[in-house]
């Protein structure tokens, strides 16, 4: 299964990889800390080898042994494996459900830092992430560009127009989700090109297209709308670099078209799958783009910059987006989380991970609902904006998986087909 390769393959050279950072890093550790930083780089990188020993021997999974606000969480999901009844009583590395160990081994790269100061708040993925944003700059200064000049009449459009130019930038943010860092374990998968040239012709590549429901649906709130009630948009993030900025130029639209009066921007309280966004990643990228000697790139940093600051646009994280459990459980392990999402009007939810979660990450059958794949996860109305990049996919037409699987055995992992999939909640 692809789950086999990316845990034989994917992931250890991921370790390999955060090994090598922190390697590289070591001067910058003495010159910060003398020899307390080198010791505790020494520390993290043992850590780490004996992490990457376990994965490639198939050792058990161990249960968390740091003070981390989440440790007792993640043991009671370890006792939650063991006690399985069609498991096999102890997990391991290649005896459990990959999306458990994948975020597993992300945890313990965080503990491994964490528990070394006074090197304990070093992102090891800080600088893949930087890399991806500069390298995609010619795409991110076309679609400032884009954007900015859509700004300049946005009061003038019509209807149409307005459906129009959501369609486009849904599609940018969709696409943008192909540069993910985990995906190709770190290697350069910045977006080169501008993004709205190619959309016409990356049509057919979206699987489920329900442009129109979350049209309808941001249209019928805008227009019920009374003067108390904001209209309020969640976008659960994946990826920092392009990605992270093709969903603020999103985010900006709905505001700037009066389709919603507030962004809510969820995002990870630690580094995650190498390229996800945290809160150091949001606001690095904001600055970035306000400082930037492009015209069009700090007018967006600069309002966006703005939009945080009047409180229409809001950054949180918690800890439930860097658990293993799926969406499904939320209502009990993160209540709190789960009364926020449901004061939305809706809910976006970038990306693979998100969408293995929203799913359980089971291996459904293609023609299975979205509605029910989710296992009662109905927070709010909310829509999939993700490219496949593995092997779960619902909600599917009859015989339209079986279709593409014949010409195209790697269909659901090679990130070219896409989903915006929706659903109305309850």
């Amino acid at each position: 299964s692809f789950a086999y390769f990316t845990i034989k393959d994917r992931l250890p050279q991921i370790l390999t990889r955060v090994i090598d950072t922190l390697h590289r890093h070591k001067n910058e550790f003495f010159e910060e800390h003398g020899e307390k930083g080198v010791e505790a780089e020494k520390r993290a990188i043992s850590f780490l080898s004996k992490l990457r020993n376990e994965l490639q021997t198939d050792k058990p999974v161990t249960p968390l042994e740091d003070e981390l606000p989440d440790a007792a969480l993640w043991n009671q999901y370890l006792d939650y494996q063991r006690n399985l009844p069609n498991g096999n009583g102890e997990p391991s590395w290649f005896q459990s459900p990959w999306l458990y160990v994948e975020c597993y081994m992300y945890r313990r790269i965080h503990a491994a830092l964490a528990q070394n100061p006074p090197i304990d708040n070093f992102d090891v993925f800080k600088e893949g992430k930087a890399q991806n944003f500069f390298e995609s700059q010619e795409a991110v200064i076309a679609l400032c560009t884009y954007f900015q000049e859509l700004l300049k009449n946005i009061k003038d459009l019509d209807e149409k127009q307005l459906q129009e130019e959501l369609f486009k930038l849904l599609q940018v943010s969709l696409w943008g989700n192909k540069c993910d860092l985990s995906f190709s374990a770190g290697e350069d998968s910045s977006q080169k090109s501008s993004p709205l040239q190619s959309l016409e012709n990356m049509v057919p590549y979206i699987l489920v297209n329900d442009v129109e429901k979350v049209w309808s649906l941001l249209l019928n709130t805008k227009n019920n709308r009374t003067e108390r009630s904001n209209v309020r948009v969640d976008i659960i993030l994946d990826n920092a670099g392009f990605e992270l900025v093709s969903d603020l130029v999103l985010a900006d639209f709905l505001l700037s078209s009066k389709l919603a009066d507030e962004v809510y921007f969820h995002g990870k309280s630690i580094p995650w799958y190498v390229s996800d966004t945290t809160k150091h990643d949001f606001n690095w990228t904001i600055k970035q783009l306000g400082s930037a000697n492009h015209m069009w790139m700090s007018r967006c940093g600069i309002n966006w910059e703005g939009n945080l600051k009047k409180g229409v646009w809001v950054f949180c994280d918690h800890m439930f987006w860097t658990l293993p459990h799926d969406f499904s459980s939320m209502s009990e392990v993160a209540p709190d989380l789960y009364a926020e999402l449901q004061k939305s009007n809706l809910l976006l939810f970038k990306g693979d991970l998100n969408y293995r979660k929203l799913t359980g990450d089971r291996k459904w059958e293609y023609s299975v609902p979205f509605h029910q794949a989710l296992s009662k996860f109905h927070p709010a109305p909310l829509c999939s904006l993700r490219t496949l990049k593995s092997d779960t996919q619902v909600g599917l037409k009859p015989g339209q998986g079986e279709q593409i699987q014949a010409s195209e055995p790697e269909w659901m992992v090679s990130g070219k087909y896409g989903v915006i999939q929706f659903d109305a909640g309850l």
